[in-house]
């Protein structure tokens, strides 16, 4: 969901040419075939999924190891998580992230992940300072697409969906947004390798967008070549933010007249219900476009999540929407919808990732993890800690512990109530 800078053609073709080489290694060659296909996986409750970074520090120059991605894979499997969502392939962070499986894997038959493998995708003179031009695509696309493909062919046990591009159509993307029809061109490019047998034919092939861009915002993204996108697509792959829209779109956002004499905290579970309320209306419309279309296929959540701290639009000086309190209920409603509804939700993100927005420590970008840098569950997670199912686990020689020590009290002294709605009108 952050802007993403890219490395050196050079570098790219090191990567490509090290996932060649690893077709090699004979402990790739007799691997099993894969068991499970994404249509079993997405919209399974016993398969949560999650988007992944892995990330520690200020910046992506300096990769996370294979051991601690490894440190990662074993926390996030002790809560459940079966798949992990990455964002492109032109770093060596998902090839990393797919040999750290494997290897894995290979030390423990009984340990189970998949991947959802990203392929970034931009528009011309993205990121080099010239005057973009959102109607032709980056030069560097093609590559992308060709390492996707070239691990998907390597860890077919492992990567169950392909998604060309990563909020690619949105048109507030306004660094590097294209057009429907490049993110078509890749995506009928993937499935018809499936079709001549050199990708496998259950991988699942997608884009994951806002769901403005699935056709569930204005009409000038009902475009002919959306439609052909959604019908070459295996799934449509949605995001949907209602944190966000506490500030742009506060519709659904703040404490009601006759709400004011509740308790703190039944007026936040009642906020919050709003909040997922929103989210599911925007997934719905979705559906309702794709129906319209005379399509009939599944939808999944790419991508939502609520920031646990902001000091910017969302946080104590603005909407009053980020902290841990807020952000436990977000996850668990949602939770709960995606698994009453079989749906897949991709929430954003595992850990926080303080290279997102590095300008700014306290920025809303860096806080999005159920998990802090340093390891500490979340008040969201506090019940897997306190069933023990992380014992034995750290995060840089670190055991997870529980944020404010596990004091609720402590915690529910820092969460605001969210304005009242005639303050919030009056402010926009």
């Amino acid at each position: 969901m952050k802007n993403l800078t890219y490395i050196t053609v050079l570098f790219a073709s090191v990567v490509l040419l090290s996932c060649r080489n690893q077709t090699q290694d004979p402990k790739v060659i007799k691997k099993e075939e894969p068991q499970l296909t994404a249509r079993e996986i997405l919209g399974n409750p016993d398969y949560l999924a999650i988007s992944y970074g892995g990330y520690r520090l200020t910046s992506r120059d300096q990769q996370p190891t294979i051991a601690e991605l490894k440190e990662d894979l074993l926390i996030l499997h002790a809560m459940g998580i079966r798949i992990l969502r990455t964002y492109n392939v032109h770093l060596p962070h998902a090839s990393n992230v797919l040999k750290a499986i494997r290897e894995l894997k290979t030390q423990d038959a009984s340990f189970e992940m998949y991947v959802m493998l990203g392929a970034w995708i931009d528009c011309k003179n993205a990121w080099t300072g010239l005057t973009v031009d959102h109607n032709q695509e980056s030069e560097r696309n093609e590559p992308e697409i060709q390492r996707a493909v070239a691990l998907a062919q390597t860890y077919p046990d492992i990567v169950k969906v392909i998604a060309v591009g990563n909020e690619a159509m949105v048109k507030w993307a306004e660094a590097y947004y294209v057009q429907a029809d490049v993110i078509l061109k890749w995506v009928e490019y993937l499935q018809n390798l499936k079709k001549e047998g050199k990708l496998a034919k259950d991988l699942w092939i997608t884009s994951s967008d806002n769901f403005a861009s699935w056709g569930g915002g204005g009409p000038e993204y009902h475009t002919p070549d959306l439609e052909k996108l959604i019908k070459a697509v295996d799934y449509l792959s949605i995001h949907t933010y209602p944190m966000h829209d506490t500030h742009y779109n506060p519709a659904f956002w703040g404490v009601l007249p006759d709400e004011t004499g509740l308790s703190k905290t039944e007026i936040i579970h009642k906020a919050m219900d709003r909040s997922l309320a929103y989210a599911v209306s925007q997934f719905d419309s979705v559906r309702h476009y794709m129906k319209s279309l005379g399509v009939e296929k599944p939808i999944h959540i790419g991508e939502t999540g609520w920031a646990s701290y902001s000091n910017e639009l969302y946080g104590n000086s603005g909407s009053k929407a980020t902290d841990e309190y807020k952000q436990a209920l977000y996850y668990q409603k949602m939770r709960k919808w995606s698994r009453e509804n079989q749906v897949s939700c991709f929430f954003f993100e595992a850990f926080d990732e303080p290279w997102k927005d590095a300008q700014n420590p306290q920025g809303s970008e860096n806080h999005f993890g159920l998990f802090t840098v340093e390891g500490q569950a979340k008040f969201s997670i506090w019940e897997w800690v306190d069933k023990g199912v992380f014992t034995g686990l750290s995060r840089s020689g670190k055991p997870i512990s529980k944020t404010y020590k596990g004091d609720e009290e402590s915690l529910l002294q820092e969460v605001l109530l969210p304005p009242v709605k005639d303050e919030i009108l009056r402010s926009h």
